[in-house]
């Protein structure tokens, strides 16, 4: 029984120091790390999907090759069981670790805000750089990749943007533009691989 507490307190430091090894911010240097902007073509017609309680329309196929910027995780939303987790993702500009030094990005409530200072780069730039991703995994592999993406890794996911139903009227849409803001201007991406550096 002695060693119960110091086995104890060894096992919480362990704890306490994976999770900041897991969910601390990744630092980069200076430059460019996402250059490309998002590929993304229109479908005119697709089967559609099913993801547990939720059919799914895919509206076009996507992949993003991004700076992670900002994650946040959903538990008890009404889209939760869907997209249990956000992305806000920069490209371009917005992967310039010298320009985000001028950015504080938050999220809550499914939307994303950026925050710039007297020196930050113009807004509408950045807007056009940047999106808060609504994530559906397409299985548990890529679940659990979403989850261990830390904010500063470089993720390259392919999929869909997608519309959403559900039995009891719930819809989610995804947003088809990069030039939109506001409610519904996020995409919600059915994504079915992830890489990540």
């Amino acid at each position: 029984m002695k060693y119960v507490k110091p086995l104890l307190a060894i096992a919480i430091v362990a704890f306490a120091g994976s999770r900041i090894l897991t969910s601390g911010a990744i630092s980069r240097p200076p430059g460019e790390i996402a250059p490309a902007i998002p590929r993304q073509e229109l479908i005119d017609s697709a089967d559609q999907i099913s993801h547990g309680d939720f059919l799914l329309q895919p509206k076009a196929r996507y992949d993003i090759e991004a700076r992670v910027l900002s994650i946040e995780r959903y538990r008890t939303d009404d889209g939760s069981d869907l997209a249990p987790i956000d992305f806000a993702v920069g490209w371009a500009q917005m992967s310039d670790t010298a320009i985000l030094e001028h950015f504080r990005v938050t999220q809550g409530g499914r939307f994303y805000t950026i925050y710039p200072d007297e020196e930050a780069l113009d807004i509408p730039i950045a807007l056009r750089a940047s999106a808060n991703m609504h994530l559906i995994p397409a299985n548990g592999q890529v679940r659990d990749m979403l989850f261990s993406t830390r904010p500063g890794n470089i993720v390259t996911l392919r999929g869909y943007l997608v519309s959403a139903s559900r039995n009891d009227g719930f819809t989610w849409n995804s947003s088809l533009t990069r030039d939109d803001s506001g409610n519904g201007a996020c995409e919600l991406m059915y994504v079915e691989s992830v890489l990540r550096r």
